[in-house]
């Protein structure tokens, strides 16, 4: 399983922990906040040591050729900047990317979460549409399509399923009323020619 974009880590490290026979990737042009659990996963298990992980620092557009065809799932959960926008306007380069790294029938899943007042200015600047199922349906899905994603199902998390995702920003976000979690899962397909 492969997460994009994991910023702190703990989806990867919570998942990890429940699921010891898979194996976990991290990856994030960020590695600052993923210091505390990049050392803690080299531990002993006894004190939070997990052998199942690996956080790697690379950016979407940049993605390491040794992981492809390795990824079986990739995660990409409240995504931002560059990441944020290559997804929810479905940029051919970067989807092409990551359907690079995934296995054979492999689920993609995506995970937005923006607040149409608080993140207007990055919506604004990233020149993103507001995420909608009708988004989705009329233009994201056949983008999604023609680079080997086909969307098999969509829908928004309603508030008291959030703790689910074990991320940080779940639990952060936890009570904001105006924020819609709105949710993608694809499944890795020959593209369209």
């Amino acid at each position: 399983m492969i997460d994009i974009g994991t910023g702190d880590g703990l989806f990867v490290y919570q998942s990890a922990r429940e699921n010891p026979k898979k194996f976990y990737i991290g990856v994030d042009a960020n590695p600052r906040p993923l210091e505390k659990l990049s050392e803690k996963i080299h531990r002993k298990p006894a004190k939070g040591g997990l052998p199942n992980v690996l956080f790697l620092q690379a950016a979407v557009e940049d993605l390491p050729q040794e992981l492809n065809g390795v990824a079986d799932e990739v995660h990409i959960h409240f995504p931002w900047g560059s990441l944020l926008q290559a997804v929810a306007n479905g940029d051919i380069t970067t989807l092409q990317n990551i359907r690079r790294i995934c296995a054979p029938q492999a689920l993609l899943e995506v995970v937005l979460g923006l607040d149409p007042e608080r993140d207007r200015t990055e919506i604004k600047r990233l020149q993103i549409p507001l995420p909608t199922i009708e988004h989705i349906d009329s233009t994201l899905a056949p983008l999604y399509r023609s680079t080997g994603f086909e969307i098999c199902e969509r829908g928004t998390i309603p508030p008291p399923d959030w703790p689910r995702l074990h991320t940080s920003w779940a639990k952060r976000l936890k009570g904001n009323t105006n924020r819609a979690l709105l949710y993608l899962i694809a499944r890795a397909v020959e593209p369209d020619e």
